[in-house]
């Protein structure tokens, strides 16, 4: 089994020959540029390719029945679409509304079935953020108000020391990082990739090398390795791999219908920015527990308003642009009160408190991200809640 060296969303992969329906990608190729038939093959089945946790189901399934359904139409670019022109389209290999804790919609394309797992690429984030409210609630975290080095003390000296783990989860560190997935000499195409000291994570390797750019808690810089330091914060604060934690927490107790996994870095701890993959029901449970304020087979997991606080504003995304939102605990939020968790490739969960609604899409777009790519999923989100109303 090949190991991923570094998050998905920057890893160098061996030759994928049993995916490629083509020529096989040459080793130095990273997986943001498999072709379209690799694509289709390797989102579901990253753990063939790729060194990963379990996660693990518990014995009951919470129960996803049947409601209304819907089919909308809309316009894309003054284009016409269903929702099969649309999956088509935009490449999605499912999509999912759930309204009042029903189904509304459920489809799937490029090969992919109900029991076929899809890569979350960085929906993981919002997880990790979740684990973190869990590991506050248990009191493993004293305060997100503590340093990062309180959790891990290799970042002690480091631009990090200074740094909150509440700044963490809103990616407001003020730490320099460069977040190009064009750029193989970006942080976020090396951050991870070998191990640079030995017994010491090398995440925290690279990211203890990193200046400060602005002082903490000023402006927002989207930073995957800022997320794999959350992860390490929560495993090392609660004494448990990430995804044993969440199958106690979450994944079991709320009734996940199929197993997940979470790809590992070199040193084998999962990466707190990246790559679990689930059911596409899944992917829509996670929004329902969500909704429910954090409770799990009967249980509060979350602090009490966690929820409500890591989907709210913490600060603006863009302040030139204040229609682009703003940042919560590793969640997007949309200046309508919805909020998203969102990865590369078309990965997407939406959350809709006011309507009681989430609506999942996954995909494999022909670039990682895109302006257009965007505008068109939301075109289609929008269109599924005047639908559902």
């Amino acid at each position: 089994m090949t190991r991923l060296a570094a998050c998905a969303t920057a890893v160098l992969l061996a030759p994928l020959s049993a995916l490629a329906q083509d020529a096989p990608p040459p080793a130095e190729n990273s997986i943001l540029t498999w072709s379209f038939e690799q694509q289709k093959t390797g989102y579901r089945s990253m753990e063939t390719v790729a060194a990963h946790q379990v996660v693990k189901r518990g014995e009951s399934v919470f129960p996803l029945p049947a409601g209304t359904a819907i089919d909308p139409a809309f316009e894309i670019g003054g284009v016409r679409h269903t929702v099969e022109s649309f999956m088509e389209a935009y490449r999605a290999s499912g999509v999912l509304a759930i309204k009042d804790g029903k189904v509304i919609l459920e489809r799937y394309g490029l090969g992919r079935g109900p029991d076929d797992r899809w890569t979350s690429f960085s929906v993981a984030k919002s997880v990790t953020a979740t684990l973190a409210g869990a590991a506050v609630k248990d009191g493993f975290i004293q305060s997100l108000d503590d340093p990062v080095s309180r959790y891990i003390p290799e970042m002690k000296g480091s631009a990090y020391d200074e740094v909150t783990v509440r700044q963490l989860l809103t990616m407001t560190s003020g730490v320099e990082w460069n977040e190009d997935y064009t750029d193989l000499n970006s942080d976020v195409a090396k951050v991870g990739l070998s191990v640079l000291e030995a017994g010491v994570n090398p995440v925290v390797s690279y990211m203890r090398r990193l200046p400060r750019a602005v002082p903490p808690g000023t402006k927002f810089n989207y930073s995957t390795g800022e997320t794999d330091l959350a992860g390490i914060v929560v495993s090392k604060a609660v004494g448990k791999p990430l995804a044993q934690y969440l199958s106690e927490k979450i994944w079991a107790p709320f009734g996940m219908e199929q197993d997940a996994i979470w790809i590992e870095d070199v040193a084998g701890h999962e990466r707190g920015g990246c790559c679990m993959s689930m059911t596409l029901r899944d992917y829509g449970r996670l929004g329902v527990f969500m909704l429910g304020g954090g409770v799990a087979g009967g249980r509060q997991v979350l602090p009490d308003g966690w929820a409500q606080e890591a989907t709210r504003s913490h600060i603006a995304v863009s302040p030139d642009n204040p229609a682009a939102g703003g940042y919560g605990y590793f969640w997007w939020i949309n200046t309508d009160g919805s909020y998203q968790a969102r990865g590369i490739f078309g990965q997407s969960i939406t959350v809709v408190p006011e309507e009681n609604l989430v609506i999942v899409v996954n995909s494999a777009w022909p670039r990682a991200t895109g302006r257009d790519l965007h505008e068109a999923r939301e075109a289609f989100i929008a269109a599924v809640r005047a639908a559902a109303k």
